[in-house]
């Protein structure tokens, strides 16, 4: 639907497809069609391409999309500097200009998330322990807030609504337009090396031994025990020089393998996810991965977006949806603390095949999720069994100093979230003194009391 809400229902959810929320959509297509949307709503919410995993980006009042704000408005070739519409996908720039000879300094897990949802979630990639996030690479931002007004903001100009407005998750108003810094590259390959690592330990060990790489993330199998608790694959990365390709490539360095999409045709049934059938694929996994330990270039795609190959591979956890767990856990309790973590899992016997492993660096920010410290992230069926589990797991995160990831979040309740970071506090009384409560309202903002 375009233009102003019209009070058609629909529900709508998250990439994880749960929980499901009772919304009026509506796709505004100018500035003053999302005044007119914002004046119209008894609370709305700005929504990229749905890929928070919860209900961040849907809202019981209107969920605003961004999808007819899609356009680049402007690129310097001498700095990287582009500026573009909030609803531009991270897809959309890279097609645009790796042949170019760029690439985002940032980038999360999906190509598939708008700059406005980069932006409102501050998201991290395999360089934050080098690089930061997402946002240490915007220049400025363009906000609509409660009246309709539109100010730009930068770390100099409207410091503060900057500030909050990074990894504020769309609470402060409708991001609009962008301008953000990319990279230079000299080809579309990534020379990766990939360590095994046989446990938590030498995991923790080789990402320590590689904070010089630009890249670095692990595949971890939550399901190990005993010896092997927290086997891992650690793969390492770094952009190709010409030097690093063979002459048959150098000709072309931003040619790449065009990988053909998979779709899921089908939700697949409750019982197909189980302890099992994962640790099953965990131990394939990984015996493929000890058997091409070392180096190898792999295309920029593989690298960055392996998930991205299969589409709607969310329908994996079938109809009920699945809930992401994504904690960070600062460095001096971080080994202690994900042990316990594993062993939690594992003891439940429901293990996640998607489970990563990253160091994250240093980050001062108002109130974006990383922190110095290893984050890990896994996604479970949306059972009671799993939903019950992730309190446990809410818990030693609580007990060990760690914090939460909101983009991820689907279920998490209030008193944890502000037990974890009482950021949010202050965030909340921002909010309520600039009257943006009552006018930018997420179902996620309301369960966690934002």
């Amino acid at each position: 639907m375009d233009g102003a809400p019209a009070g058609k229902r629909e529900e709508l959810s998250g990439w994880g497809r749960f929980p499901r929320v009772e919304t009026t959509p509506c796709a505004p297509r100018s500035d003053d069609q999302f005044r007119a949307a914002l004046s119209a709503a008894s609370g709305a919410i700005a929504r990229g391409n749905g890929r928070a995993y919860g209900d961040s980006a849907v809202s019981p009042g209107a969920t605003l999309s961004t999808r007819h704000f899609n356009r680049m408005l402007s690129f310097d070739d001498s700095t990287g500097m582009l500026v573009a519409e909030s609803g531009v996908l991270l897809a959309d720039v890279i097609a645009a200009f790796l042949p170019r000879g760029w690439f985002p300094f940032v980038t999360p897990g999906t190509k598939f998330v708008s700059m406005g949802g980069a932006i409102a979630a501050d998201v991290h990639g395999k360089n934050h322990h080098k690089e930061g996030s997402f946002g240490a690479f915007v220049e400025w931002i363009e906000v609509m807030g409660a009246d309709g007004a539109v100010t730009r903001c930068s770390h100099t100009e409207n410091a503060d609504l900057f500030g909050w407005t990074v990894g504020g998750m769309g609470l402060t108003g409708v991001i609009l337009r962008a301008a953000i810094r990319l990279r230079r590259v000299k080809s579309g390959w990534i020379r990766q090396t990939m360590v095994p690592a046989a446990n938590l330990d030498a995991a923790i060990a080789a990402l320590e031994q590689s904070l010089d790489a630009t890249y670095s993330v692990a595949w971890i199998d939550c399901l190990a025990t005993g010896a092997a608790l927290g086997r891992s694959l650690v793969m390492l990365g770094e952009h190709a020089a010409l030097d690093d390709l063979d002459p048959a490539r150098r000709g072309a360095p931003f040619a790449t393998p065009r990988h053909k999409a998979r779709r899921v045709p089908i939700d697949f049934p409750s019982f197909a996810l189980n302890g099992f059938s994962v640790a099953v694929f965990n131990d394939l996994y990984y015996a493929r991965g000890k058997a091409r330990a070392g180096a190898s270039l792999v295309d920029w795609d593989s690298y960055f977006y392996p998930l991205d190959a299969v589409l709607e591979w969310n329908r994996i956890y079938g109809k009920r949806g699945f809930a992401q767990f994504q904690c960070v856990l600062p460095t001096a309790t971080a080994r202690e603390g994900l042990a316990e973590l594993l062993r939690a899992i594992s003891g439940a016997g429901a293990g996640s095949f998607l489970a990563v492993l990253k160091r994250m660096g240093a980050q001062d920010s108002r109130c974006s999720f990383p922190m110095e410290g290893y984050t890990l992230a896994l996604d479970f069926p949306a059972s009671p069994a799993n939903l019950a589990l992730l309190e446990r797991l809410d818990a030693i995160t609580l007990a060990h100093g760690g914090r939460f990831y909101l983009a991820k979040d689907a279920r998490m309740r209030r008193d944890t979230l502000h037990a974890s970071d009482p950021r949010w506090a202050s965030f909340a009384a921002m909010r309520e003194r600039d009257g943006l409560s009552p006018v930018f309202r997420s179902a996620q903002s309301e369960r966690l009391g934002l």
